[in-house]
C-alpha cells in the first residue's frame, strides 16, 4: 500500500473491512459496533489465545465453565454468553474449547443480535475467526519465547509459493508453561496447521487446510467465596472473594493426582472461489471438523459453609468426557450492480450444517458384582480438612495439592452420556443500496430450518431404553440500518437487529436455557429465545483512513428466557435488558504510534428472572403447618452477571528510532457479579420473608502490560513482554455460587523472532 506521513502498513492495528463476503460495505460504512483484533495487535499484546485476545476489547468478559457449561472459551459480550456464537473463517465452530492463536491472522468482534449473519446465537454478539492462507509473496518467520513460570513458545510460519499457481503455507506451535502466582498449575499444548492453494492469483482458487490441536494441562479454578447463603451476617453482605481472610495467593485447592483437563480439535476445510469478468465472486466452504474434551478438576466448593464455619474446602470433582463433530457447507455469492440511480453491493449465502455431540460424566469406580458406579464426591460437609477418603477435604489456608489420590477413575457407561444432533438448513440475503452519495440502507433477512434431536442421560443403573426427543423450528432474523455520510471519511448511522436461539441448537456445547434433552419437560413446549438490538453511533477515519474512532448508544433486550412461573412451572417469562455506550479507537495516530482501545459502558438488568416457590413448615407432628408461597426470584431487578458497568482498555506501541519500539498496555474492569440468591420463608397467605440476600462478585482492578522490541537486523528481532507489569491480584471469572478464578500474576517474556 502506499505509505504516506500518518498511513498505517500492512501489520497495522487497523482493519478496513470484514473477511465474510456477507459483510457488503466498508467498517466505515457498515451501522454496528465491530471490532477487528489485527494480527499485529495479537503480536503486540502477546494473546496467544482467544481468551487472552478478547481481554483487549472493553465490555468483554470470561464465564466460568460450570453449571453445565463446559469448560472453555466462554465469552459474555454485552452481557450475553457467546460460547455458542464463535466462528472460524465465517463457519459455525460450536465445540466447547479453549482456541489458540499461532494459526490465525485476525479476530472480528460483532457486537450486538447477530444471528442474521451466521445462524442461531445468543443476542450480544459474535466472534469469527480468521485463519493465516497461502499468500502469493514468499515468507517464512519463527519465534521462541522464554519466560517466569517456566514460560516456553516456539512456534513457525512459512509460506512457499511452489508456482504461480499452487502456493503451501505452513503454521506450527509448541507450548509449555505454568501460571505465575498459582501453585501447581501448568498448560501443554502444541499444534499444527498446513494448508495449499491451487490459483494464486486467481480468477479461480481452491484451498484445502487442516488444523490440529492438541492440550494437556492441571486445570485451576481458583478459589472458594467466603459465605453461602446459610452462614453469612444477617445483613445484605456481598462477598468478594478477596478480603482480610487466610486465603493464599498461589493456593490450589485441587489434586495433582486427580485432575486433568485434555482436548484434541482436527478441522479440515476446502474452499473454492472463483470471480467473473463482470466482478461477481463465488464462494463454497466446506468443513469438516471433530473436537474431545476430557476433563476433571477440582472445584473449590462453598456449597456446605464449610470456609466460614471451619476453614476447610470441599474438593468436588467436576467431570466431562465429550466429543463433537460437525460437516458444515456454506455457498456465498456477492458483488455489485445498479438499478437506475441506485447502487446495490451485495451477497447471497446458502448454508447446510449437520452437527452431533455427546457427553458424560467420569466416575470413582464400578462394582461388577452389584453393576453400580461409585460416583465422584460432590457437595461435602468438611468439619476438618481429612474430612472424607482420598482427602476430599483440605484446609483453606494450607492445601497440598500433592495430598494422594488413590482411587480410580473411569467413564460412565454409554447410556450415562447425554446424546444431541441436528441439522440446519439456512439462506440470507444482504444488501448495501447506496441512495446517491450521502445516504446508504444497509438491509438483511436470514432464514433458518433446525432440526434437532436430544436424548438425556438415562437414570442409574444406566440400563433402561433411551428416549429421544425432536424439535423442529423456522426462524427468519434480520438487520436494517440507515448510514449518512457528512464526509467520504465519516458516517452516522441508526440500526436495528434480532437473534434467535432455538431450543436445543447449541447442542449442549455453550450456555443453553432451552435445552431439548430433559425427561420432564415436552420439547413441543418450549419456546424461542429471541433478542432485538438497538443502536446509533458515527465511524470516521482521520490522518488519511490511518486511525479510526467510532462512538455508538445501544440497547439489547431478551425475551423468552426460560424460568419459573409462581406455580413452579416452566414459563418463558424471563426478560433481560441492556442498555449503554461505547467508544473505540485503533490505529495509527503518526506513522510510529498506533493505538488500540476503547471504553464501555453498560447499564444492565434482569426486569423478570422468573419466581421462586418456598415451602415452609411451622411447628412439629400434629401441630405443623404448611405454608406456601412465591415471589420474584432473587436476581430480579439487579444487574446482569459478567457484565461490568464501566470497562476500558488502551493498547499502543510507538517506534522510538526505526528499531526500537517501545508499548504498553492497561485494562480497567469494574466489578463484575456471579449470581444473587437470598434466604427466604412463606407465611401465611402465602407471604415471602426475604431474611438475608447475597450478592457474588469480583471486585473492579486495573491491570497493566508493557512490551519493548528491537530489531537487530532486518531478520532478527527481539521482544519482551511484561504482562500483569503490577503483580496485581485479579479476577478474571466470577461463578454464580462456590469459587471466582484468579488471574495470573506477573509474567516476563523475552522473544526471539526471525524472519525472511
Amino acid at each position: 500500500m502506499t505509505v504516506t506521513d500518518t498511513a498505517i502498513d500492512d501489520d497495522g492495528y487497523k482493519v478496513e473491512t470484514l473477511s465474510s463476503p456477507k459483510a457488503t460495505a466498508p467498517l466505515v460504512d457498515t451501522p454496528r459496533s465491530i471490532t477487528v483484533i489485527s494480527g499485529k495487535m495479537l503480536e503486540d499484546s502477546h494473546s496467544t489465545t482467544l481468551a487472552e485476545a478478547l481481554r483487549t476489547v472493553p465490555g468483554i468478559t470470561m464465564g466460568a465453565g460450570e453449571g453445565g457449561n463446559p469448560v472453555g472459551d466462554r465469552p459474555f459480550i454485552r452481557g450475553t454468553d457467546s460460547q455458542a456464537s464463535t466462528y472460524l473463517d465465517g463457519v459455525r465452530d460450536i465445540a466447547a474449547q479453549s482456541r489458540e492463536t499461532f494459526a490465525v491472522e485476525s479476530i472480528e468482534v460483532v457486537k450486538g443480535s447477530d444471528s442474521v449473519m451466521n445462524g442461531s446465537g445468543n443476542g450480544g454478539g459474535s466472534i469469527n475467526l480468521v485463519t493465516k492462507q497461502p499468500q502469493a509473496d514468499r515468507f517464512a518467520a519463527a519465534s521462541a519465547g522464554f519466560g517466569n513460570a517456566s514460560y516456553k513458545r516456539f512456534t513457525v510460519d512459512i509460506n512457499q509459493p511452489l508456482s504461480d499457481f499452487i502456493g503451501v503455507r505452513l503454521n506450527a506451535m509448541y507450548h509449555d508453561q505454568d501460571i505465575a502466582g498459582r501453585d501447581a498449575v501448568w498448560q501443554k499444548r502444541w499444534g499444527v496447521a498446513p494448508s495449499i492453494k491451487f490459483g494464486l492469483a486467481g480468477p479461480t482458487s481452491l484451498t484445502l487446510d487442516w488444523y490440529h490441536m492438541h492440550s494437556n494441562e492441571l486445570p485451576d479454578q481458583g478459589i472458594p467465596y467466603m459465605y453461602i447463603i446459610g452462614n453469612q451476617p444477617a445483613i445484605n453482605y456481598q462477598t468478594a472473594p478477596a478480603g482480610t481472610d487466610v486465603r493464599p495467593r498461589d493456593a490450589f485447592y485441587g489434586l495433582v493426582d486427580r485432575d486433568f483437563r485434555k482436548t484434541t480439535t482436527d478441522a479440515m476445510t476446502a474452499r473454492f472461489e472463483h470471480t467473473t469478468d463482470g466482478g461477481i465472486k463465488l464462494r463454497n466452504t466446506m468443513r469438516y471438523n471433530n473436537t474431545s474434551q476430557n476433563y476433571l478438576w477440582t472445584q473449590p466448593d462453598d456449597s456446605k459453609g464449610n470456609v466460614a464455619a471451619y476453614g476447610t474446602v470441599g474438593r468436588r470433582a467436576n467431570s466431562r468426557y465429550a466429543s463433537q463433530t460437525g460437516l458444515v457447507d456454506q455457498a456465498d455469492v456477492s458483488g455489485q450492480f445498479s438499478t437506475g440511480v441506485l447502487k446495490h453491493s451485495f451477497a447471497a449465502s446458502a448454508e447446510y450444517s449437520w452437527q452431533k455431540s455427546a457427553y458424560g460424566s467420569y466416575f470413582a469406580g464400578y462394582n461388577p458384582a452389584t453393576g453400580a458406579y461409585t460416583a465422584l464426591p460432590g457437595s461435602i460437609s468438611c468439619p476438618t480438612a481429612t474430612s472424607g477418603t482420598n482427602y476430599n477435604c483440605t484446609s483453606l489456608a494450607n492445601p497440598n495439592p500433592n495430598d494422594p489420590y488413590v482411587g480410580t477413575i473411569i467413564r460412565g457407561p454409554a447410556n450415562s452420556r447425554t446424546l444431541a444432533n441436528s441439522t440446519t438448513w439456512s439462506a440470507s440475503l444482504f444488501d448495501t443500496i447506496s441512495l446517491g452519495e450521502a445516504w446508504k440502507l444497509n438491509l438483511g433477512g436470514r432464514y433458518d430450518h433446525y432440526l434437532t434431536n436430544a436424548s438425556a442421560a438415562v437414570a442409574a443403573p444406566y440400563t433402561a431404553a433411551r428416549t429421544w426427543q425432536r424439535r423442529t423450528d423456522n426462524i427468519f432474523t434480520y438487520q436494517a440500518g440507515l448510514i449518512f455520510k457528512p464526509a467520504k471519511n465519516g458516517s452516522l448511522y441508526v440500526s436495528t437487529s434480532t437473534s434467535a436461539v432455538p431450543p436445543g441448537s447449541f447442542l449442549a456445547q455453550g450456555s443453553e436455557d432451552n435445552a431439548v434433552a430433559s425427561a420432564t419437560i415436552d420439547p413441543n413446549t418450549l419456546k424461542v429465545q429471541k433478542t432485538t438490538s438497538y443502536e446509533a453511533g458515527t465511524k470516521w477515519n482521520l490522518f488519511n483512513d490511518a486511525l479510526s474512532l467510532t462512538a455508538d448508544v445501544f440497547q439489547t433486550r431478551t425475551t423468552n428466557a426460560r424460568y419459573t412461573d409462581a406455580n413452579g412451572n416452566v414459563a418463558f417469562i424471563g426478560t433481560k435488558r441492556i442498555r449503554g455506550f461505547e467508544l473505540g479507537f485503533n490505529g495509527n495516530v503518526t506513522a510510529d504510534w498506533s493505538i488500540f482501545g476503547g471504553y464501555t459502558y453498560m447499564d444492565s438488568k434482569v426486569l423478570n428472572a422468573g419466581y421462586t416457590v418456598t415451602t415452609t413448615v411451622v411447628g412439629t407432628g400434629a401441630n405443623a403447618v404448611t405454608y406456601v408461597g412465591s415471589a420474584p426470584a432473587a436476581a430480579t431487578g439487579h444487574q446482569f452477571p459478567n457484565t461490568p458497568k464501566n470497562s476500558f482498555t488502551l493498547f499502543t506501541n510507538y517506534k522510538v528510532t526505526p528499531k526500537l519500539s517501545l508499548g504498553g498496555g492497561a485494562i480497567y474492569m469494574d466489578k463484575v457479579y456471579g449470581g444473587f440468591s437470598d434466604s427466604r420463608t412463606a407465611g401465611p397467605n402465602g407471604v415471602v420473608t426475604i431474611a438475608k440476600t447475597r450478592a457474588t462478585y469480583v471486585p473492579s482492578y486495573w491491570r497493566f502490560d508493557a512490551s519493548a522490541s528491537y530489531d537487530i537486523t532486518d531478520q532478527i528481532s527481539v521482544k519482551v513482554n511484561a504482562l500483569n507489569l503490577s503483580n496485581k491480584l485479579y479476577y478474571d471469572q466470577a461463578y454464580a455460587t462456590h469459587y471466582a478464578h484468579q488471574a495470573a500474576g506477573r509474567t516476563v517474556i523475552g522473544t526471539l523472532s526471525v524472519k525472511y
